[in-house]
């Protein structure tokens, strides 16, 4: 998929964005770096998320993160049709939606993507009737605006997407819960922890301060470390570790990048800093967790 991104010529830096409406066969496992809202437009399928599988059908909405791995498979017989909406994460600029006033709205794309993978998709956004609809006809109107590239059809495309996701942060907030309702102050306090999490993990490779988190969110740095230590058990710099580490394993595993390039492109100016930061957190230095790899890889080749 990545490579029909690139040949398409419509993954671009200035304009980084694709969507397609197509019939989903079986796909291999796979990764990549842009956002993924994926919406089931008929059929039914099954989903294989991190490696767990989930059946969708019709109505389903979600989010895949970069990063993260799944694959598709579908029943003899039967087929599944589905919208991919693709994006980088720099597609919606933060300053944009705290000019349009509208990044408290935005719970379904700051909250629902970064959620447990089972609540995810055990309590997937699903869609019916007139809301089905509507998301449905945003959705098939990006996909003439980006084929016929009229005048303007980059800022139609940004604008609808944003109202897209709007929608679906609404449609999302009024699921009721199975369980106990949280009171409006854990709420608050949950979303904004993960937009918090959003935030880093979209901008991992960036410099990130307490100071400028505080600032970006409105909370004072004391509160920052509360809300991070309430809903995740930890501060919010050993949170931000965990993703640059957990991101720094995947280049490891999937790019020839030395030791030294990958501190740096998650975010690391000091390599013998990063080389002690993984020893901690994985029990092993750098080097020698893609040796260990690729020695695996080997074993099963041999196999």
């Amino acid at each position: 998929m990545k490579d029909m991104i690139r040949s398409s010529g419509l993954m671009r830096e200035e304009f980084p964005f694709w969507i397609t409406r197509h019939v989903q066969g079986a796909i291999a496992e796979h990764g990549h770096e842009f956002v993924e809202l994926v919406y089931v437009v008929g059929g039914s399928g099954y989903h294989i998320f991190q490696g767990t599988e989930y059946e969708i059908g019709a109505g389903d909405v979600y989010i895949i993160n970069p990063g993260e791995t799944h694959a598709y498979s579908v029943n003899p017989g039967e087929h599944m049709e589905i919208v991919n909406c693709l994006f980088m994460p720099s597609f919606i600029p933060d300053a944009l939606l705290k000019e349009l006033e509208i990044t408290a709205s935005m719970d379904y794309f700051y909250v629902h993507p970064f959620m447990n993978q089972d609540v995810r998709f055990n309590h997937r956004l699903n869609l019916h009737g007139q809301d089905a609809v509507f998301v449905l006809q945003l959705l098939d109107s990006m996909i003439r605006e980006i084929g016929n590239r009229g005048l303007g059809h980059k800022t139609l495309i940004r604008l609808q997407l944003i109202e897209l996701l709007v929608l679906l942060s609404r449609y999302y907030s009024l699921m009721q819960n199975r369980g106990t309702i949280p009171s409006p102050r854990q709420v608050d306090r949950e979303i904004t922890a993960r937009r918090i999490y959003g935030y880093m993990e979209r901008n991992y490779d960036k410099k990130i301060t307490l100071e400028s988190l505080a600032g970006l969110f409105n909370v004072s740095i004391r509160q920052l470390n509360r809300l991070m230590r309430q809903e995740f058990g930890r501060s919010i710099i050993d949170v931000l570790h965990d993703i640059r580490i957990e991101r720094a394993k995947r280049l490891l595993t999937e790019s020839e990048e030395k030791v030294i390039t990958v501190a740096s492109l998650v975010g690391y100016d000091d390599p013998s800093f990063f080389s002690r930061l993984f020893l901690r957190h994985v029990g092993c230095p750098p080097s020698r967790y893609r040796q260990g790899l690729e020695l695996r890889r080997l074993q099963r080749e041999v196999r």
